[in-house]
């Protein structure tokens, strides 16, 4: 397993709001990769937001990388991991971001805290896995199991330690969850213990209480929960949260919530804790619904889009193409591919971010990317004898700086169907809109959100359904913008934002670090 610091999960780093933090990385191991500092706005400064061949060639083993992550209005959990292939399972830990100086949280400050990273474990190295599964066009298997902070459960019935969080009665904890699993959306519970969400994607969000919670590959949230139950050992659990037709798994994987001076086994067993069916999409939605803004000061400013410039309509889907090498065709002779508007991505052999700024972008990119579906059809419904037409490309979108950007984003029922956790770098963005069934640009504005919108930077996209974001284009550089299942990832499911320069040096790209990027093997 490739890891950071001998450990799984890897560090934590805690830094203050408003902090630049300087994180030299060295590669000891076998090949190379990149971090990304997810949710980082890094404002001006795509040079160190970390994903392979879109703002910087990998970090060659044997060399190392200092990454400038520049912090604007962030506040509370995000994580940093290896953005190359597969390399996140296993290189990735929380990146906390306390109050600065002389600030408060917006509520009673609690006790302590405790990051809550849940994980997909494999038997095998991830690199291989999806190198195998690129060859032979097929999907990579589902994880042998599940982690919570590194350790499975005592649910697999292996060998291993089950991850316990020490409390003490009477006393409230926040916790910091991070879904850095590669696939999976998860439900989240504590046994008899009521969660009290009070963040997500470092944005503090109107306080509620729960009895779970969902959260989506690449997503954090910040909940309070209170030590108040008889004293004694609780179950932690996690599930998956599944509404497509790829395979998947029920299980259940548990750590335990245990209380100082407790005596004897668990208060109750982990197949009886409240959590909702893997299935169950009422309960996703229904934990969803209450997610709302909230205006504080300590919160960035409220600032929703009104009048829109620049509308983008993205179809969501999954299929697969013929394949032309010898252990695909021995299989099936199909490959799976993911894409964006028929369009599925392929990853050139340099960065986008260099071509770019150095205006060498012939054989890199093209900037046609298609701003709405080829083709309008019933995305949500019975697609037999619909053509997907996918076609391959590197097809970026260039926004002018300060543009009021509206992006729907339609999942289809192609392939296994299912939702989606779309993330984009570079920005929060407000979450106006959600529903099923197909977008309609008439009607369903008038259900938009722009009271108290979520600030968020990775959004669920509902199974036969269909999500609004809207944002301001005030951050030139090279945002890269994709699913976080990486499958999907991997096969195609992404883009490029290019925000263009403003007319002054503080409303474009920074110049690159004076100590040079790491050097494309395709250069």
């Amino acid at each position: 397993m490739l890891v950071v610091n001998d450990s799984y999960p890897g560090p934590e780093i805690r830094v203050h709001r408003g902090d630049t933090v300087f994180v030299n990385v060295h590669n000891q191991g076998s090949y190379g990769f990149t971090i990304h500092w997810h949710g980082v706005k890094q404002p001006r400064n795509p040079w160190s937001d970390g994903p392979e061949n879109i703002t910087q060639c990998p970090i060659a083993p044997g060399t190392n990388f200092t990454y400038e992550v520049i912090l604007s209005n962030e506040i509370g959990t995000l994580w940093w991991h290896a953005h190359s292939d597969w390399t996140r399972g296993s290189v990735h830990g929380a990146f906390v971001v306390l109050p600065a100086e002389h600030e408060t949280y917006p509520f009673p400050p609690p006790d302590a805290d405790q990051t809550i990273i849940l994980q997909s474990w494999y038997n095998e190295d991830f690199l291989q896995l999806i190198r195998n599964s690129l060859l032979n066009g097929q999907a990579v298997k589902p994880p042998n199991a599940y982690a919570i902070n590194g350790h499975l459960g005592d649910t697999y019935g292996c060998n291993d330690t089950i991850f316990r969080m020490e409390v003490n009665y009477q006393e409230t904890y926040l916790l910091r969850i991070i879904n850095a699993a590669m696939n999976e959306e998860k439900f989240f519970s504590i046994a008899n213990h009521t969660l009290i969400v009070v963040a997500q994607d470092a944005s503090y969000v109107n306080r509620f209480p729960t009895d779970y919670i969902m959260i989506s590959p690449g997503q954090t949230m910040d909940v309070l929960v209170c030590a108040n139950q008889n004293i004694g050992q609780y179950y932690m659990v996690m599930r998956n949260f599944h509404d497509s037709g790829a395979p998947s798994n029920n299980n259940i994987t548990t750590g335990i919530f245990q209380y100082k001076n407790s005596v004897g086994g668990l208060n109750t067993n982990a197949s009886l804790v409240k959590l909702p069916l893997p299935d169950d999409s009422n309960a996703a939605n229904s934990f969803l619904r209450q997610i709302r803004n909230t205006r504080i000061r300590q919160n960035p400013r409220f600032n929703v889009p009104r009048r829109i410039d620049r509308r983008v309509y993205i179809a969501i889907s999954t299929n697969s193409i013929p394949c032309t090498n010898p252990e695909c065709i021995a299989l099936t002779g199909r490959r799976f591919v993911a894409a964006l508007n028929n369009v599925s991505f392929d990853f050139p052999t340099v960065d986008i971010l260099q071509a770019y700024y150095n205006r060498s972008t012939n054989g890199v990119f093209t900037t046609d990317f298609p701003q709405q579906p080829p083709e309008f059809y019933n995305f949500t419904g019975d697609l037999a004898g619909v053509n997907p037409n996918v076609t391959m490309g590197t097809r970026v979108v260039t926004l002018n700086y300060g543009e009021a950007v509206e992006i729907v984003f339609q999942a289809t029922q192609f392939g296994a169907g299912g939702s989606h956790p779309l993330h984009l770098h570079g920005f929060s963005f407000y979450w106006v809109g959600t529903g099923s069934g197909n977008f309609n640009n008439v009607t369903d504005p008038r259900s938009y959100n722009l009271v108290d919108p979520p600030l968020i930077n990775t959004v669920h996209v509902p199974a036969r359904g269909w999500v609004v974001l809207r944002f301001f284009a005030k951050n030139p550089g090279v945002w890269f913008m994709h699913c976080h299942y990486e499958r999907h990832s991997s096969w195609g499911m992404d883009t490029v934002f290019i925000v263009k320069n403003g007319a002054t040096t503080k409303t474009s790209i920074r110049p690159p670090p004076a100590s040079g990027m790491p050097v494309c093997s395709g250069a």
